[in-house]
């Protein structure tokens, strides 16, 4: 690698810089007569340096490469990948605490983890999630999650109303909104990925941020019982 690079974790979440101790690479190339032409295959492996964490992220990458004559012989020049697989972790999906309620937190890594294979499915599940933090943080059950997310007009903050508000109508979003939760229907890749943004942003505001108060206000409090 050469340089140290600025990273992110995507197991632990944490924001650190990666030096060659804790980054590796490989290149395979490959012609074979096959109809992409001169193909490269890379793989990186980076570890976390975290000690409560060293998880190893993997990615491949393939992608065409071509013969470069220069004053030193031939080199071998690599195009921008056509193809990218996350090996480990499988998809981008962020780390929250674990008073974030389970059934939340797995509707919404499934709903990650498939949304490249599934976008329809991964949109199911993302409303799914949707509705189940509304009944459970708001306590308001109704018939459709249309409705559901009507009746929260008045109940929270005016940007989160119309950021739900905005995105029930893009696409077949809305759709999804009006019929049963479990009823799978056809998504563009981007509305399940505009789905599963939503469900990231609530899931901060109304269970993390929610919590992080809390735990403030509290300690406030005890500090000044202390003091009495």
């Amino acid at each position: 690698m050469g340089n140290s690079i600025s990273w992110t974790c995507p197991f632990c979440g944490r924001d650190t810089t990666i030096n060659d101790d804790r980054f590796s690479a490989s290149r395979h190339t490959f012609d074979m007569d096959n109809k992409l032409g001169k193909q490269v295959l890379k793989t990186i492996v980076i570890v976390c340096p975290n000690s409560n964490c060293r998880e190893a992220s993997i990615t491949a990458y393939l992608g065409s490469y071509t013969d470069v004559i220069g004053g030193f012989g031939t080199k071998e020049k690599d195009e921008p990948p056509h193809s990218v697989w996350p090996l480990r972790p499988q998809a981008k999906i962020k780390i929250y605490p674990d008073y974030v309620p389970e059934v939340i937190i797995k509707d919404y890594q499934e709903a990650c983890l498939i949304k490249n294979f599934s976008p329809k499915a991964s949109a199911t599940l993302s409303r799914r999630c949707l509705q189940g933090m509304i009944r459970g943080v708001w306590d308001v059950k109704k018939n459709r999650l249309v409705d559901e997310i009507d009746a929260l007009k008045n109940k929270i903050d005016a940007l989160s109303w119309e950021a739900i508000d905005s995105i029930r109508h893009i696409g077949n979003i809305g759709a999804h909104m009006e019929k049963d939760i479990n009823l799978i229907l056809e998504v563009e890749p981007k509305e399940a990925e505009l789905l599963i943004g939503l469900i990231e942003t609530l899931i901060t505001e109304w269970y993390v941020n929610k919590h992080e108060r809390e735990a403030r206000m509290n300690k406030i409090i005890e500090v000044a019982k202390n003091k009495i």
